[in-house]
């Protein structure tokens, strides 16, 4: 008996404890003016919840002012006037979500007027500080520049088109009667392809033992900064030093050997020629930046590519009728050229309808630089606030229908110019490699198709976030078409 009271006791101490912490927490970040919301557990606030629930997390405080309107007509009356917007602590930094398209229109579009990128510690921490995603104003337009410099239409005509055109063909060529994990290929494809694309030869002397660490910098982005032994967190900021060293390497050897190369990096280091002229530090910077931007765009939509065309049939026999007219005008060993690319208008739907429905980047983060109103809230300055445009996605008036899988509604090119289109990002912040990627997936796809027929294998099921990805691996046998 008496130990049963000690456990009682116990317990309820623990609950008295963490109802006070967070009764605390919601104090603390009480202030008028401030969206209504939740804020969780001091330090962590949040983040369990949202990195697990994702979406329901965003239904869940969505619910939660549904409720409350019942019990104020003052609440019922600003549910209705201000949209989708609350209060959190998500990623360790109290955050103002936006779900309303006209304001994260607003906020997308007007950067600098109080409001700069905010991502989170950890994503700064393993990138750099001189990523182009993390600086804003004049030393982002230069970055942004000497990015822009490097994958122009004429580089992508002239050097890198032929460089992902080869890599491709090699990549693709020996998937004939196997089982193959194509979330795993295609994360190695993306990886690898841009990887030849910064360094060309060279990246096949460091391609192993950089993939393993990449992967690993890749998954500390988007987590908590606490650099306890095992969290994804350390292994990433790990990760990110030993990619610096394999890379301060590969720069070291190139100035050693002064041969001229005619790569991205090669560029970056002939200052006499290149009007931007960045340190070592930015160079390096700018390739992670290069390699994370398009890895996980390119590897995720040519997976649900692959996996959307499995299931409607209807739309691969019209992409594989589009790759198939210009493979017939062409002799086997001839590589896709810029023309071929500005054909395939079909394959640019599927692309695109496929970003839309698997939602690849859920929203952006910026930063309050000051005290700032929007929408009639108050938001403090240094306020996270996360332009949430997923659900846009899903809106039945901008996309009838917008559960099923239908490429043939971009075939309507006013639909790529529509103001609610935030699958690449807006604003100045644009993603500036979105036409690389088309290319690379393009290429991708005209030789899957051409060359391949493909089932799927193990009934793998998929996550929709805070990633896209198949678990265990999305298994499918191939066969030759």
């Amino acid at each position: 008996m008496a130990v049963l009271l000690m456990v009682l006791a116990a317990v309820l101490f623990l609950f008295s404890v963490s109802s006070a912490l967070l009764r605390w927490n919601e104090v603390r970040y009480r202030k008028k003016g401030l969206p209504p919301g939740t804020m969780g557990w001091p330090v962590f606030g949040e983040t369990t919840e949202f990195l697990r629930q994702g979406p329901n997390f965003m239904k869940n405080q969505r619910a939660r002012l549904e409720g409350a309107v019942n019990s104020s007509p003052l609440l019922f009356a600003s549910l209705l006037m201000y949209g989708n917007i609350f209060k959190s602590h998500i990623l360790g930094c109290p955050t103002i979500v936006s779900m309303d398209p006209e304001l994260n229109r607003y906020i997308l579009m007007n950067e600098g007027k109080g409001l700069v990128p905010g991502y989170p510690q950890s994503m700064l921490d393993i990138l750099g500080n001189r990523n182009i995603a993390a600086v804003h104003g004049s030393t982002h337009k230069y970055m942004r520049g000497a990015l822009l410099a490097l994958i122009s239409p004429t580089m992508i005509r002239e050097q890198l088109l032929p460089t992902i055109d080869e890599f491709m063909r090699t990549h693709l060529s020996f998937w004939d009667t196997k089982i193959i994990d194509i979330q795993q290929m295609t994360k190695e494809m993306a990886l690898l392809s841009a990887l030849k694309q910064i360094a060309g030869a060279d990246s096949c002397s460091i391609s192993q033992a950089f993939m393993p660490e990449f992967f690993k910098l890749v998954l500390g982005t988007l987590s908590l900064p606490i650099a306890l032994p095992g969290t994804s967190y350390r292994r990433g900021v790990q990760a990110r030093k030993n990619i610096i060293r394999m890379l301060r390497q590969l720069i070291e050897g190139r100035r050693a050997s002064k041969l001229y190369h005619q790569d991205m990096l090669g560029r970056l280091l002939r200052t006499e020629e290149n009007k931007y002229k960045l340190t070592d530090e930015e160079i390096i910077d700018q390739i992670i930046t290069i390699l994370y931007s398009g890895y996980e765009t390119v590897s995720t939509t040519s997976m649900m590519a692959v996996k959307y065309l499995h299931d409607h049939p209807s739309v691969l026999q019209e992409l594989r009728k589009e790759h198939l007219a210009i493979r017939e005008k062409k002799r086997p060993e001839d590589p896709i050229d810029l023309n071929d690319l500005k054909s395939m208008c079909f394959t640019r739907a599927v692309i695109f309808e496929t970003s839309r429905l698997a939602t690849i980047v859920n929203g952006v983060l910026r930063k309050t630089t000051k005290e700032m109103e929007l929408n009639r809230f108050v938001v403090p300055k240094g306020w996270r606030i996360y332009v949430y445009t997923r659900e846009i996605n899903y809106d039945p008036f901008l996309y009838p229908d917008p559960l099923s899988f239908n490429p043939w509604r971009w075939l309507d090119k006013s639909l790529e110019s529509q103001k609610y289109l935030f699958i690449f990002g807006g604003g100045t912040r644009q993603c500036p490699g979105k036409e690389l990627g088309i290319a690379e997936i393009s290429t991708f796809l005209h030789y899957f198709v051409t060359r391949y027929r493909w089932e799927e294998v193990g009934g793998d099921s998929l996550m929709k976030f805070p990633r896209v990805e198949a678990p265990n691996g999305l298994h499918i046998r191939v066969s030759s078409h």
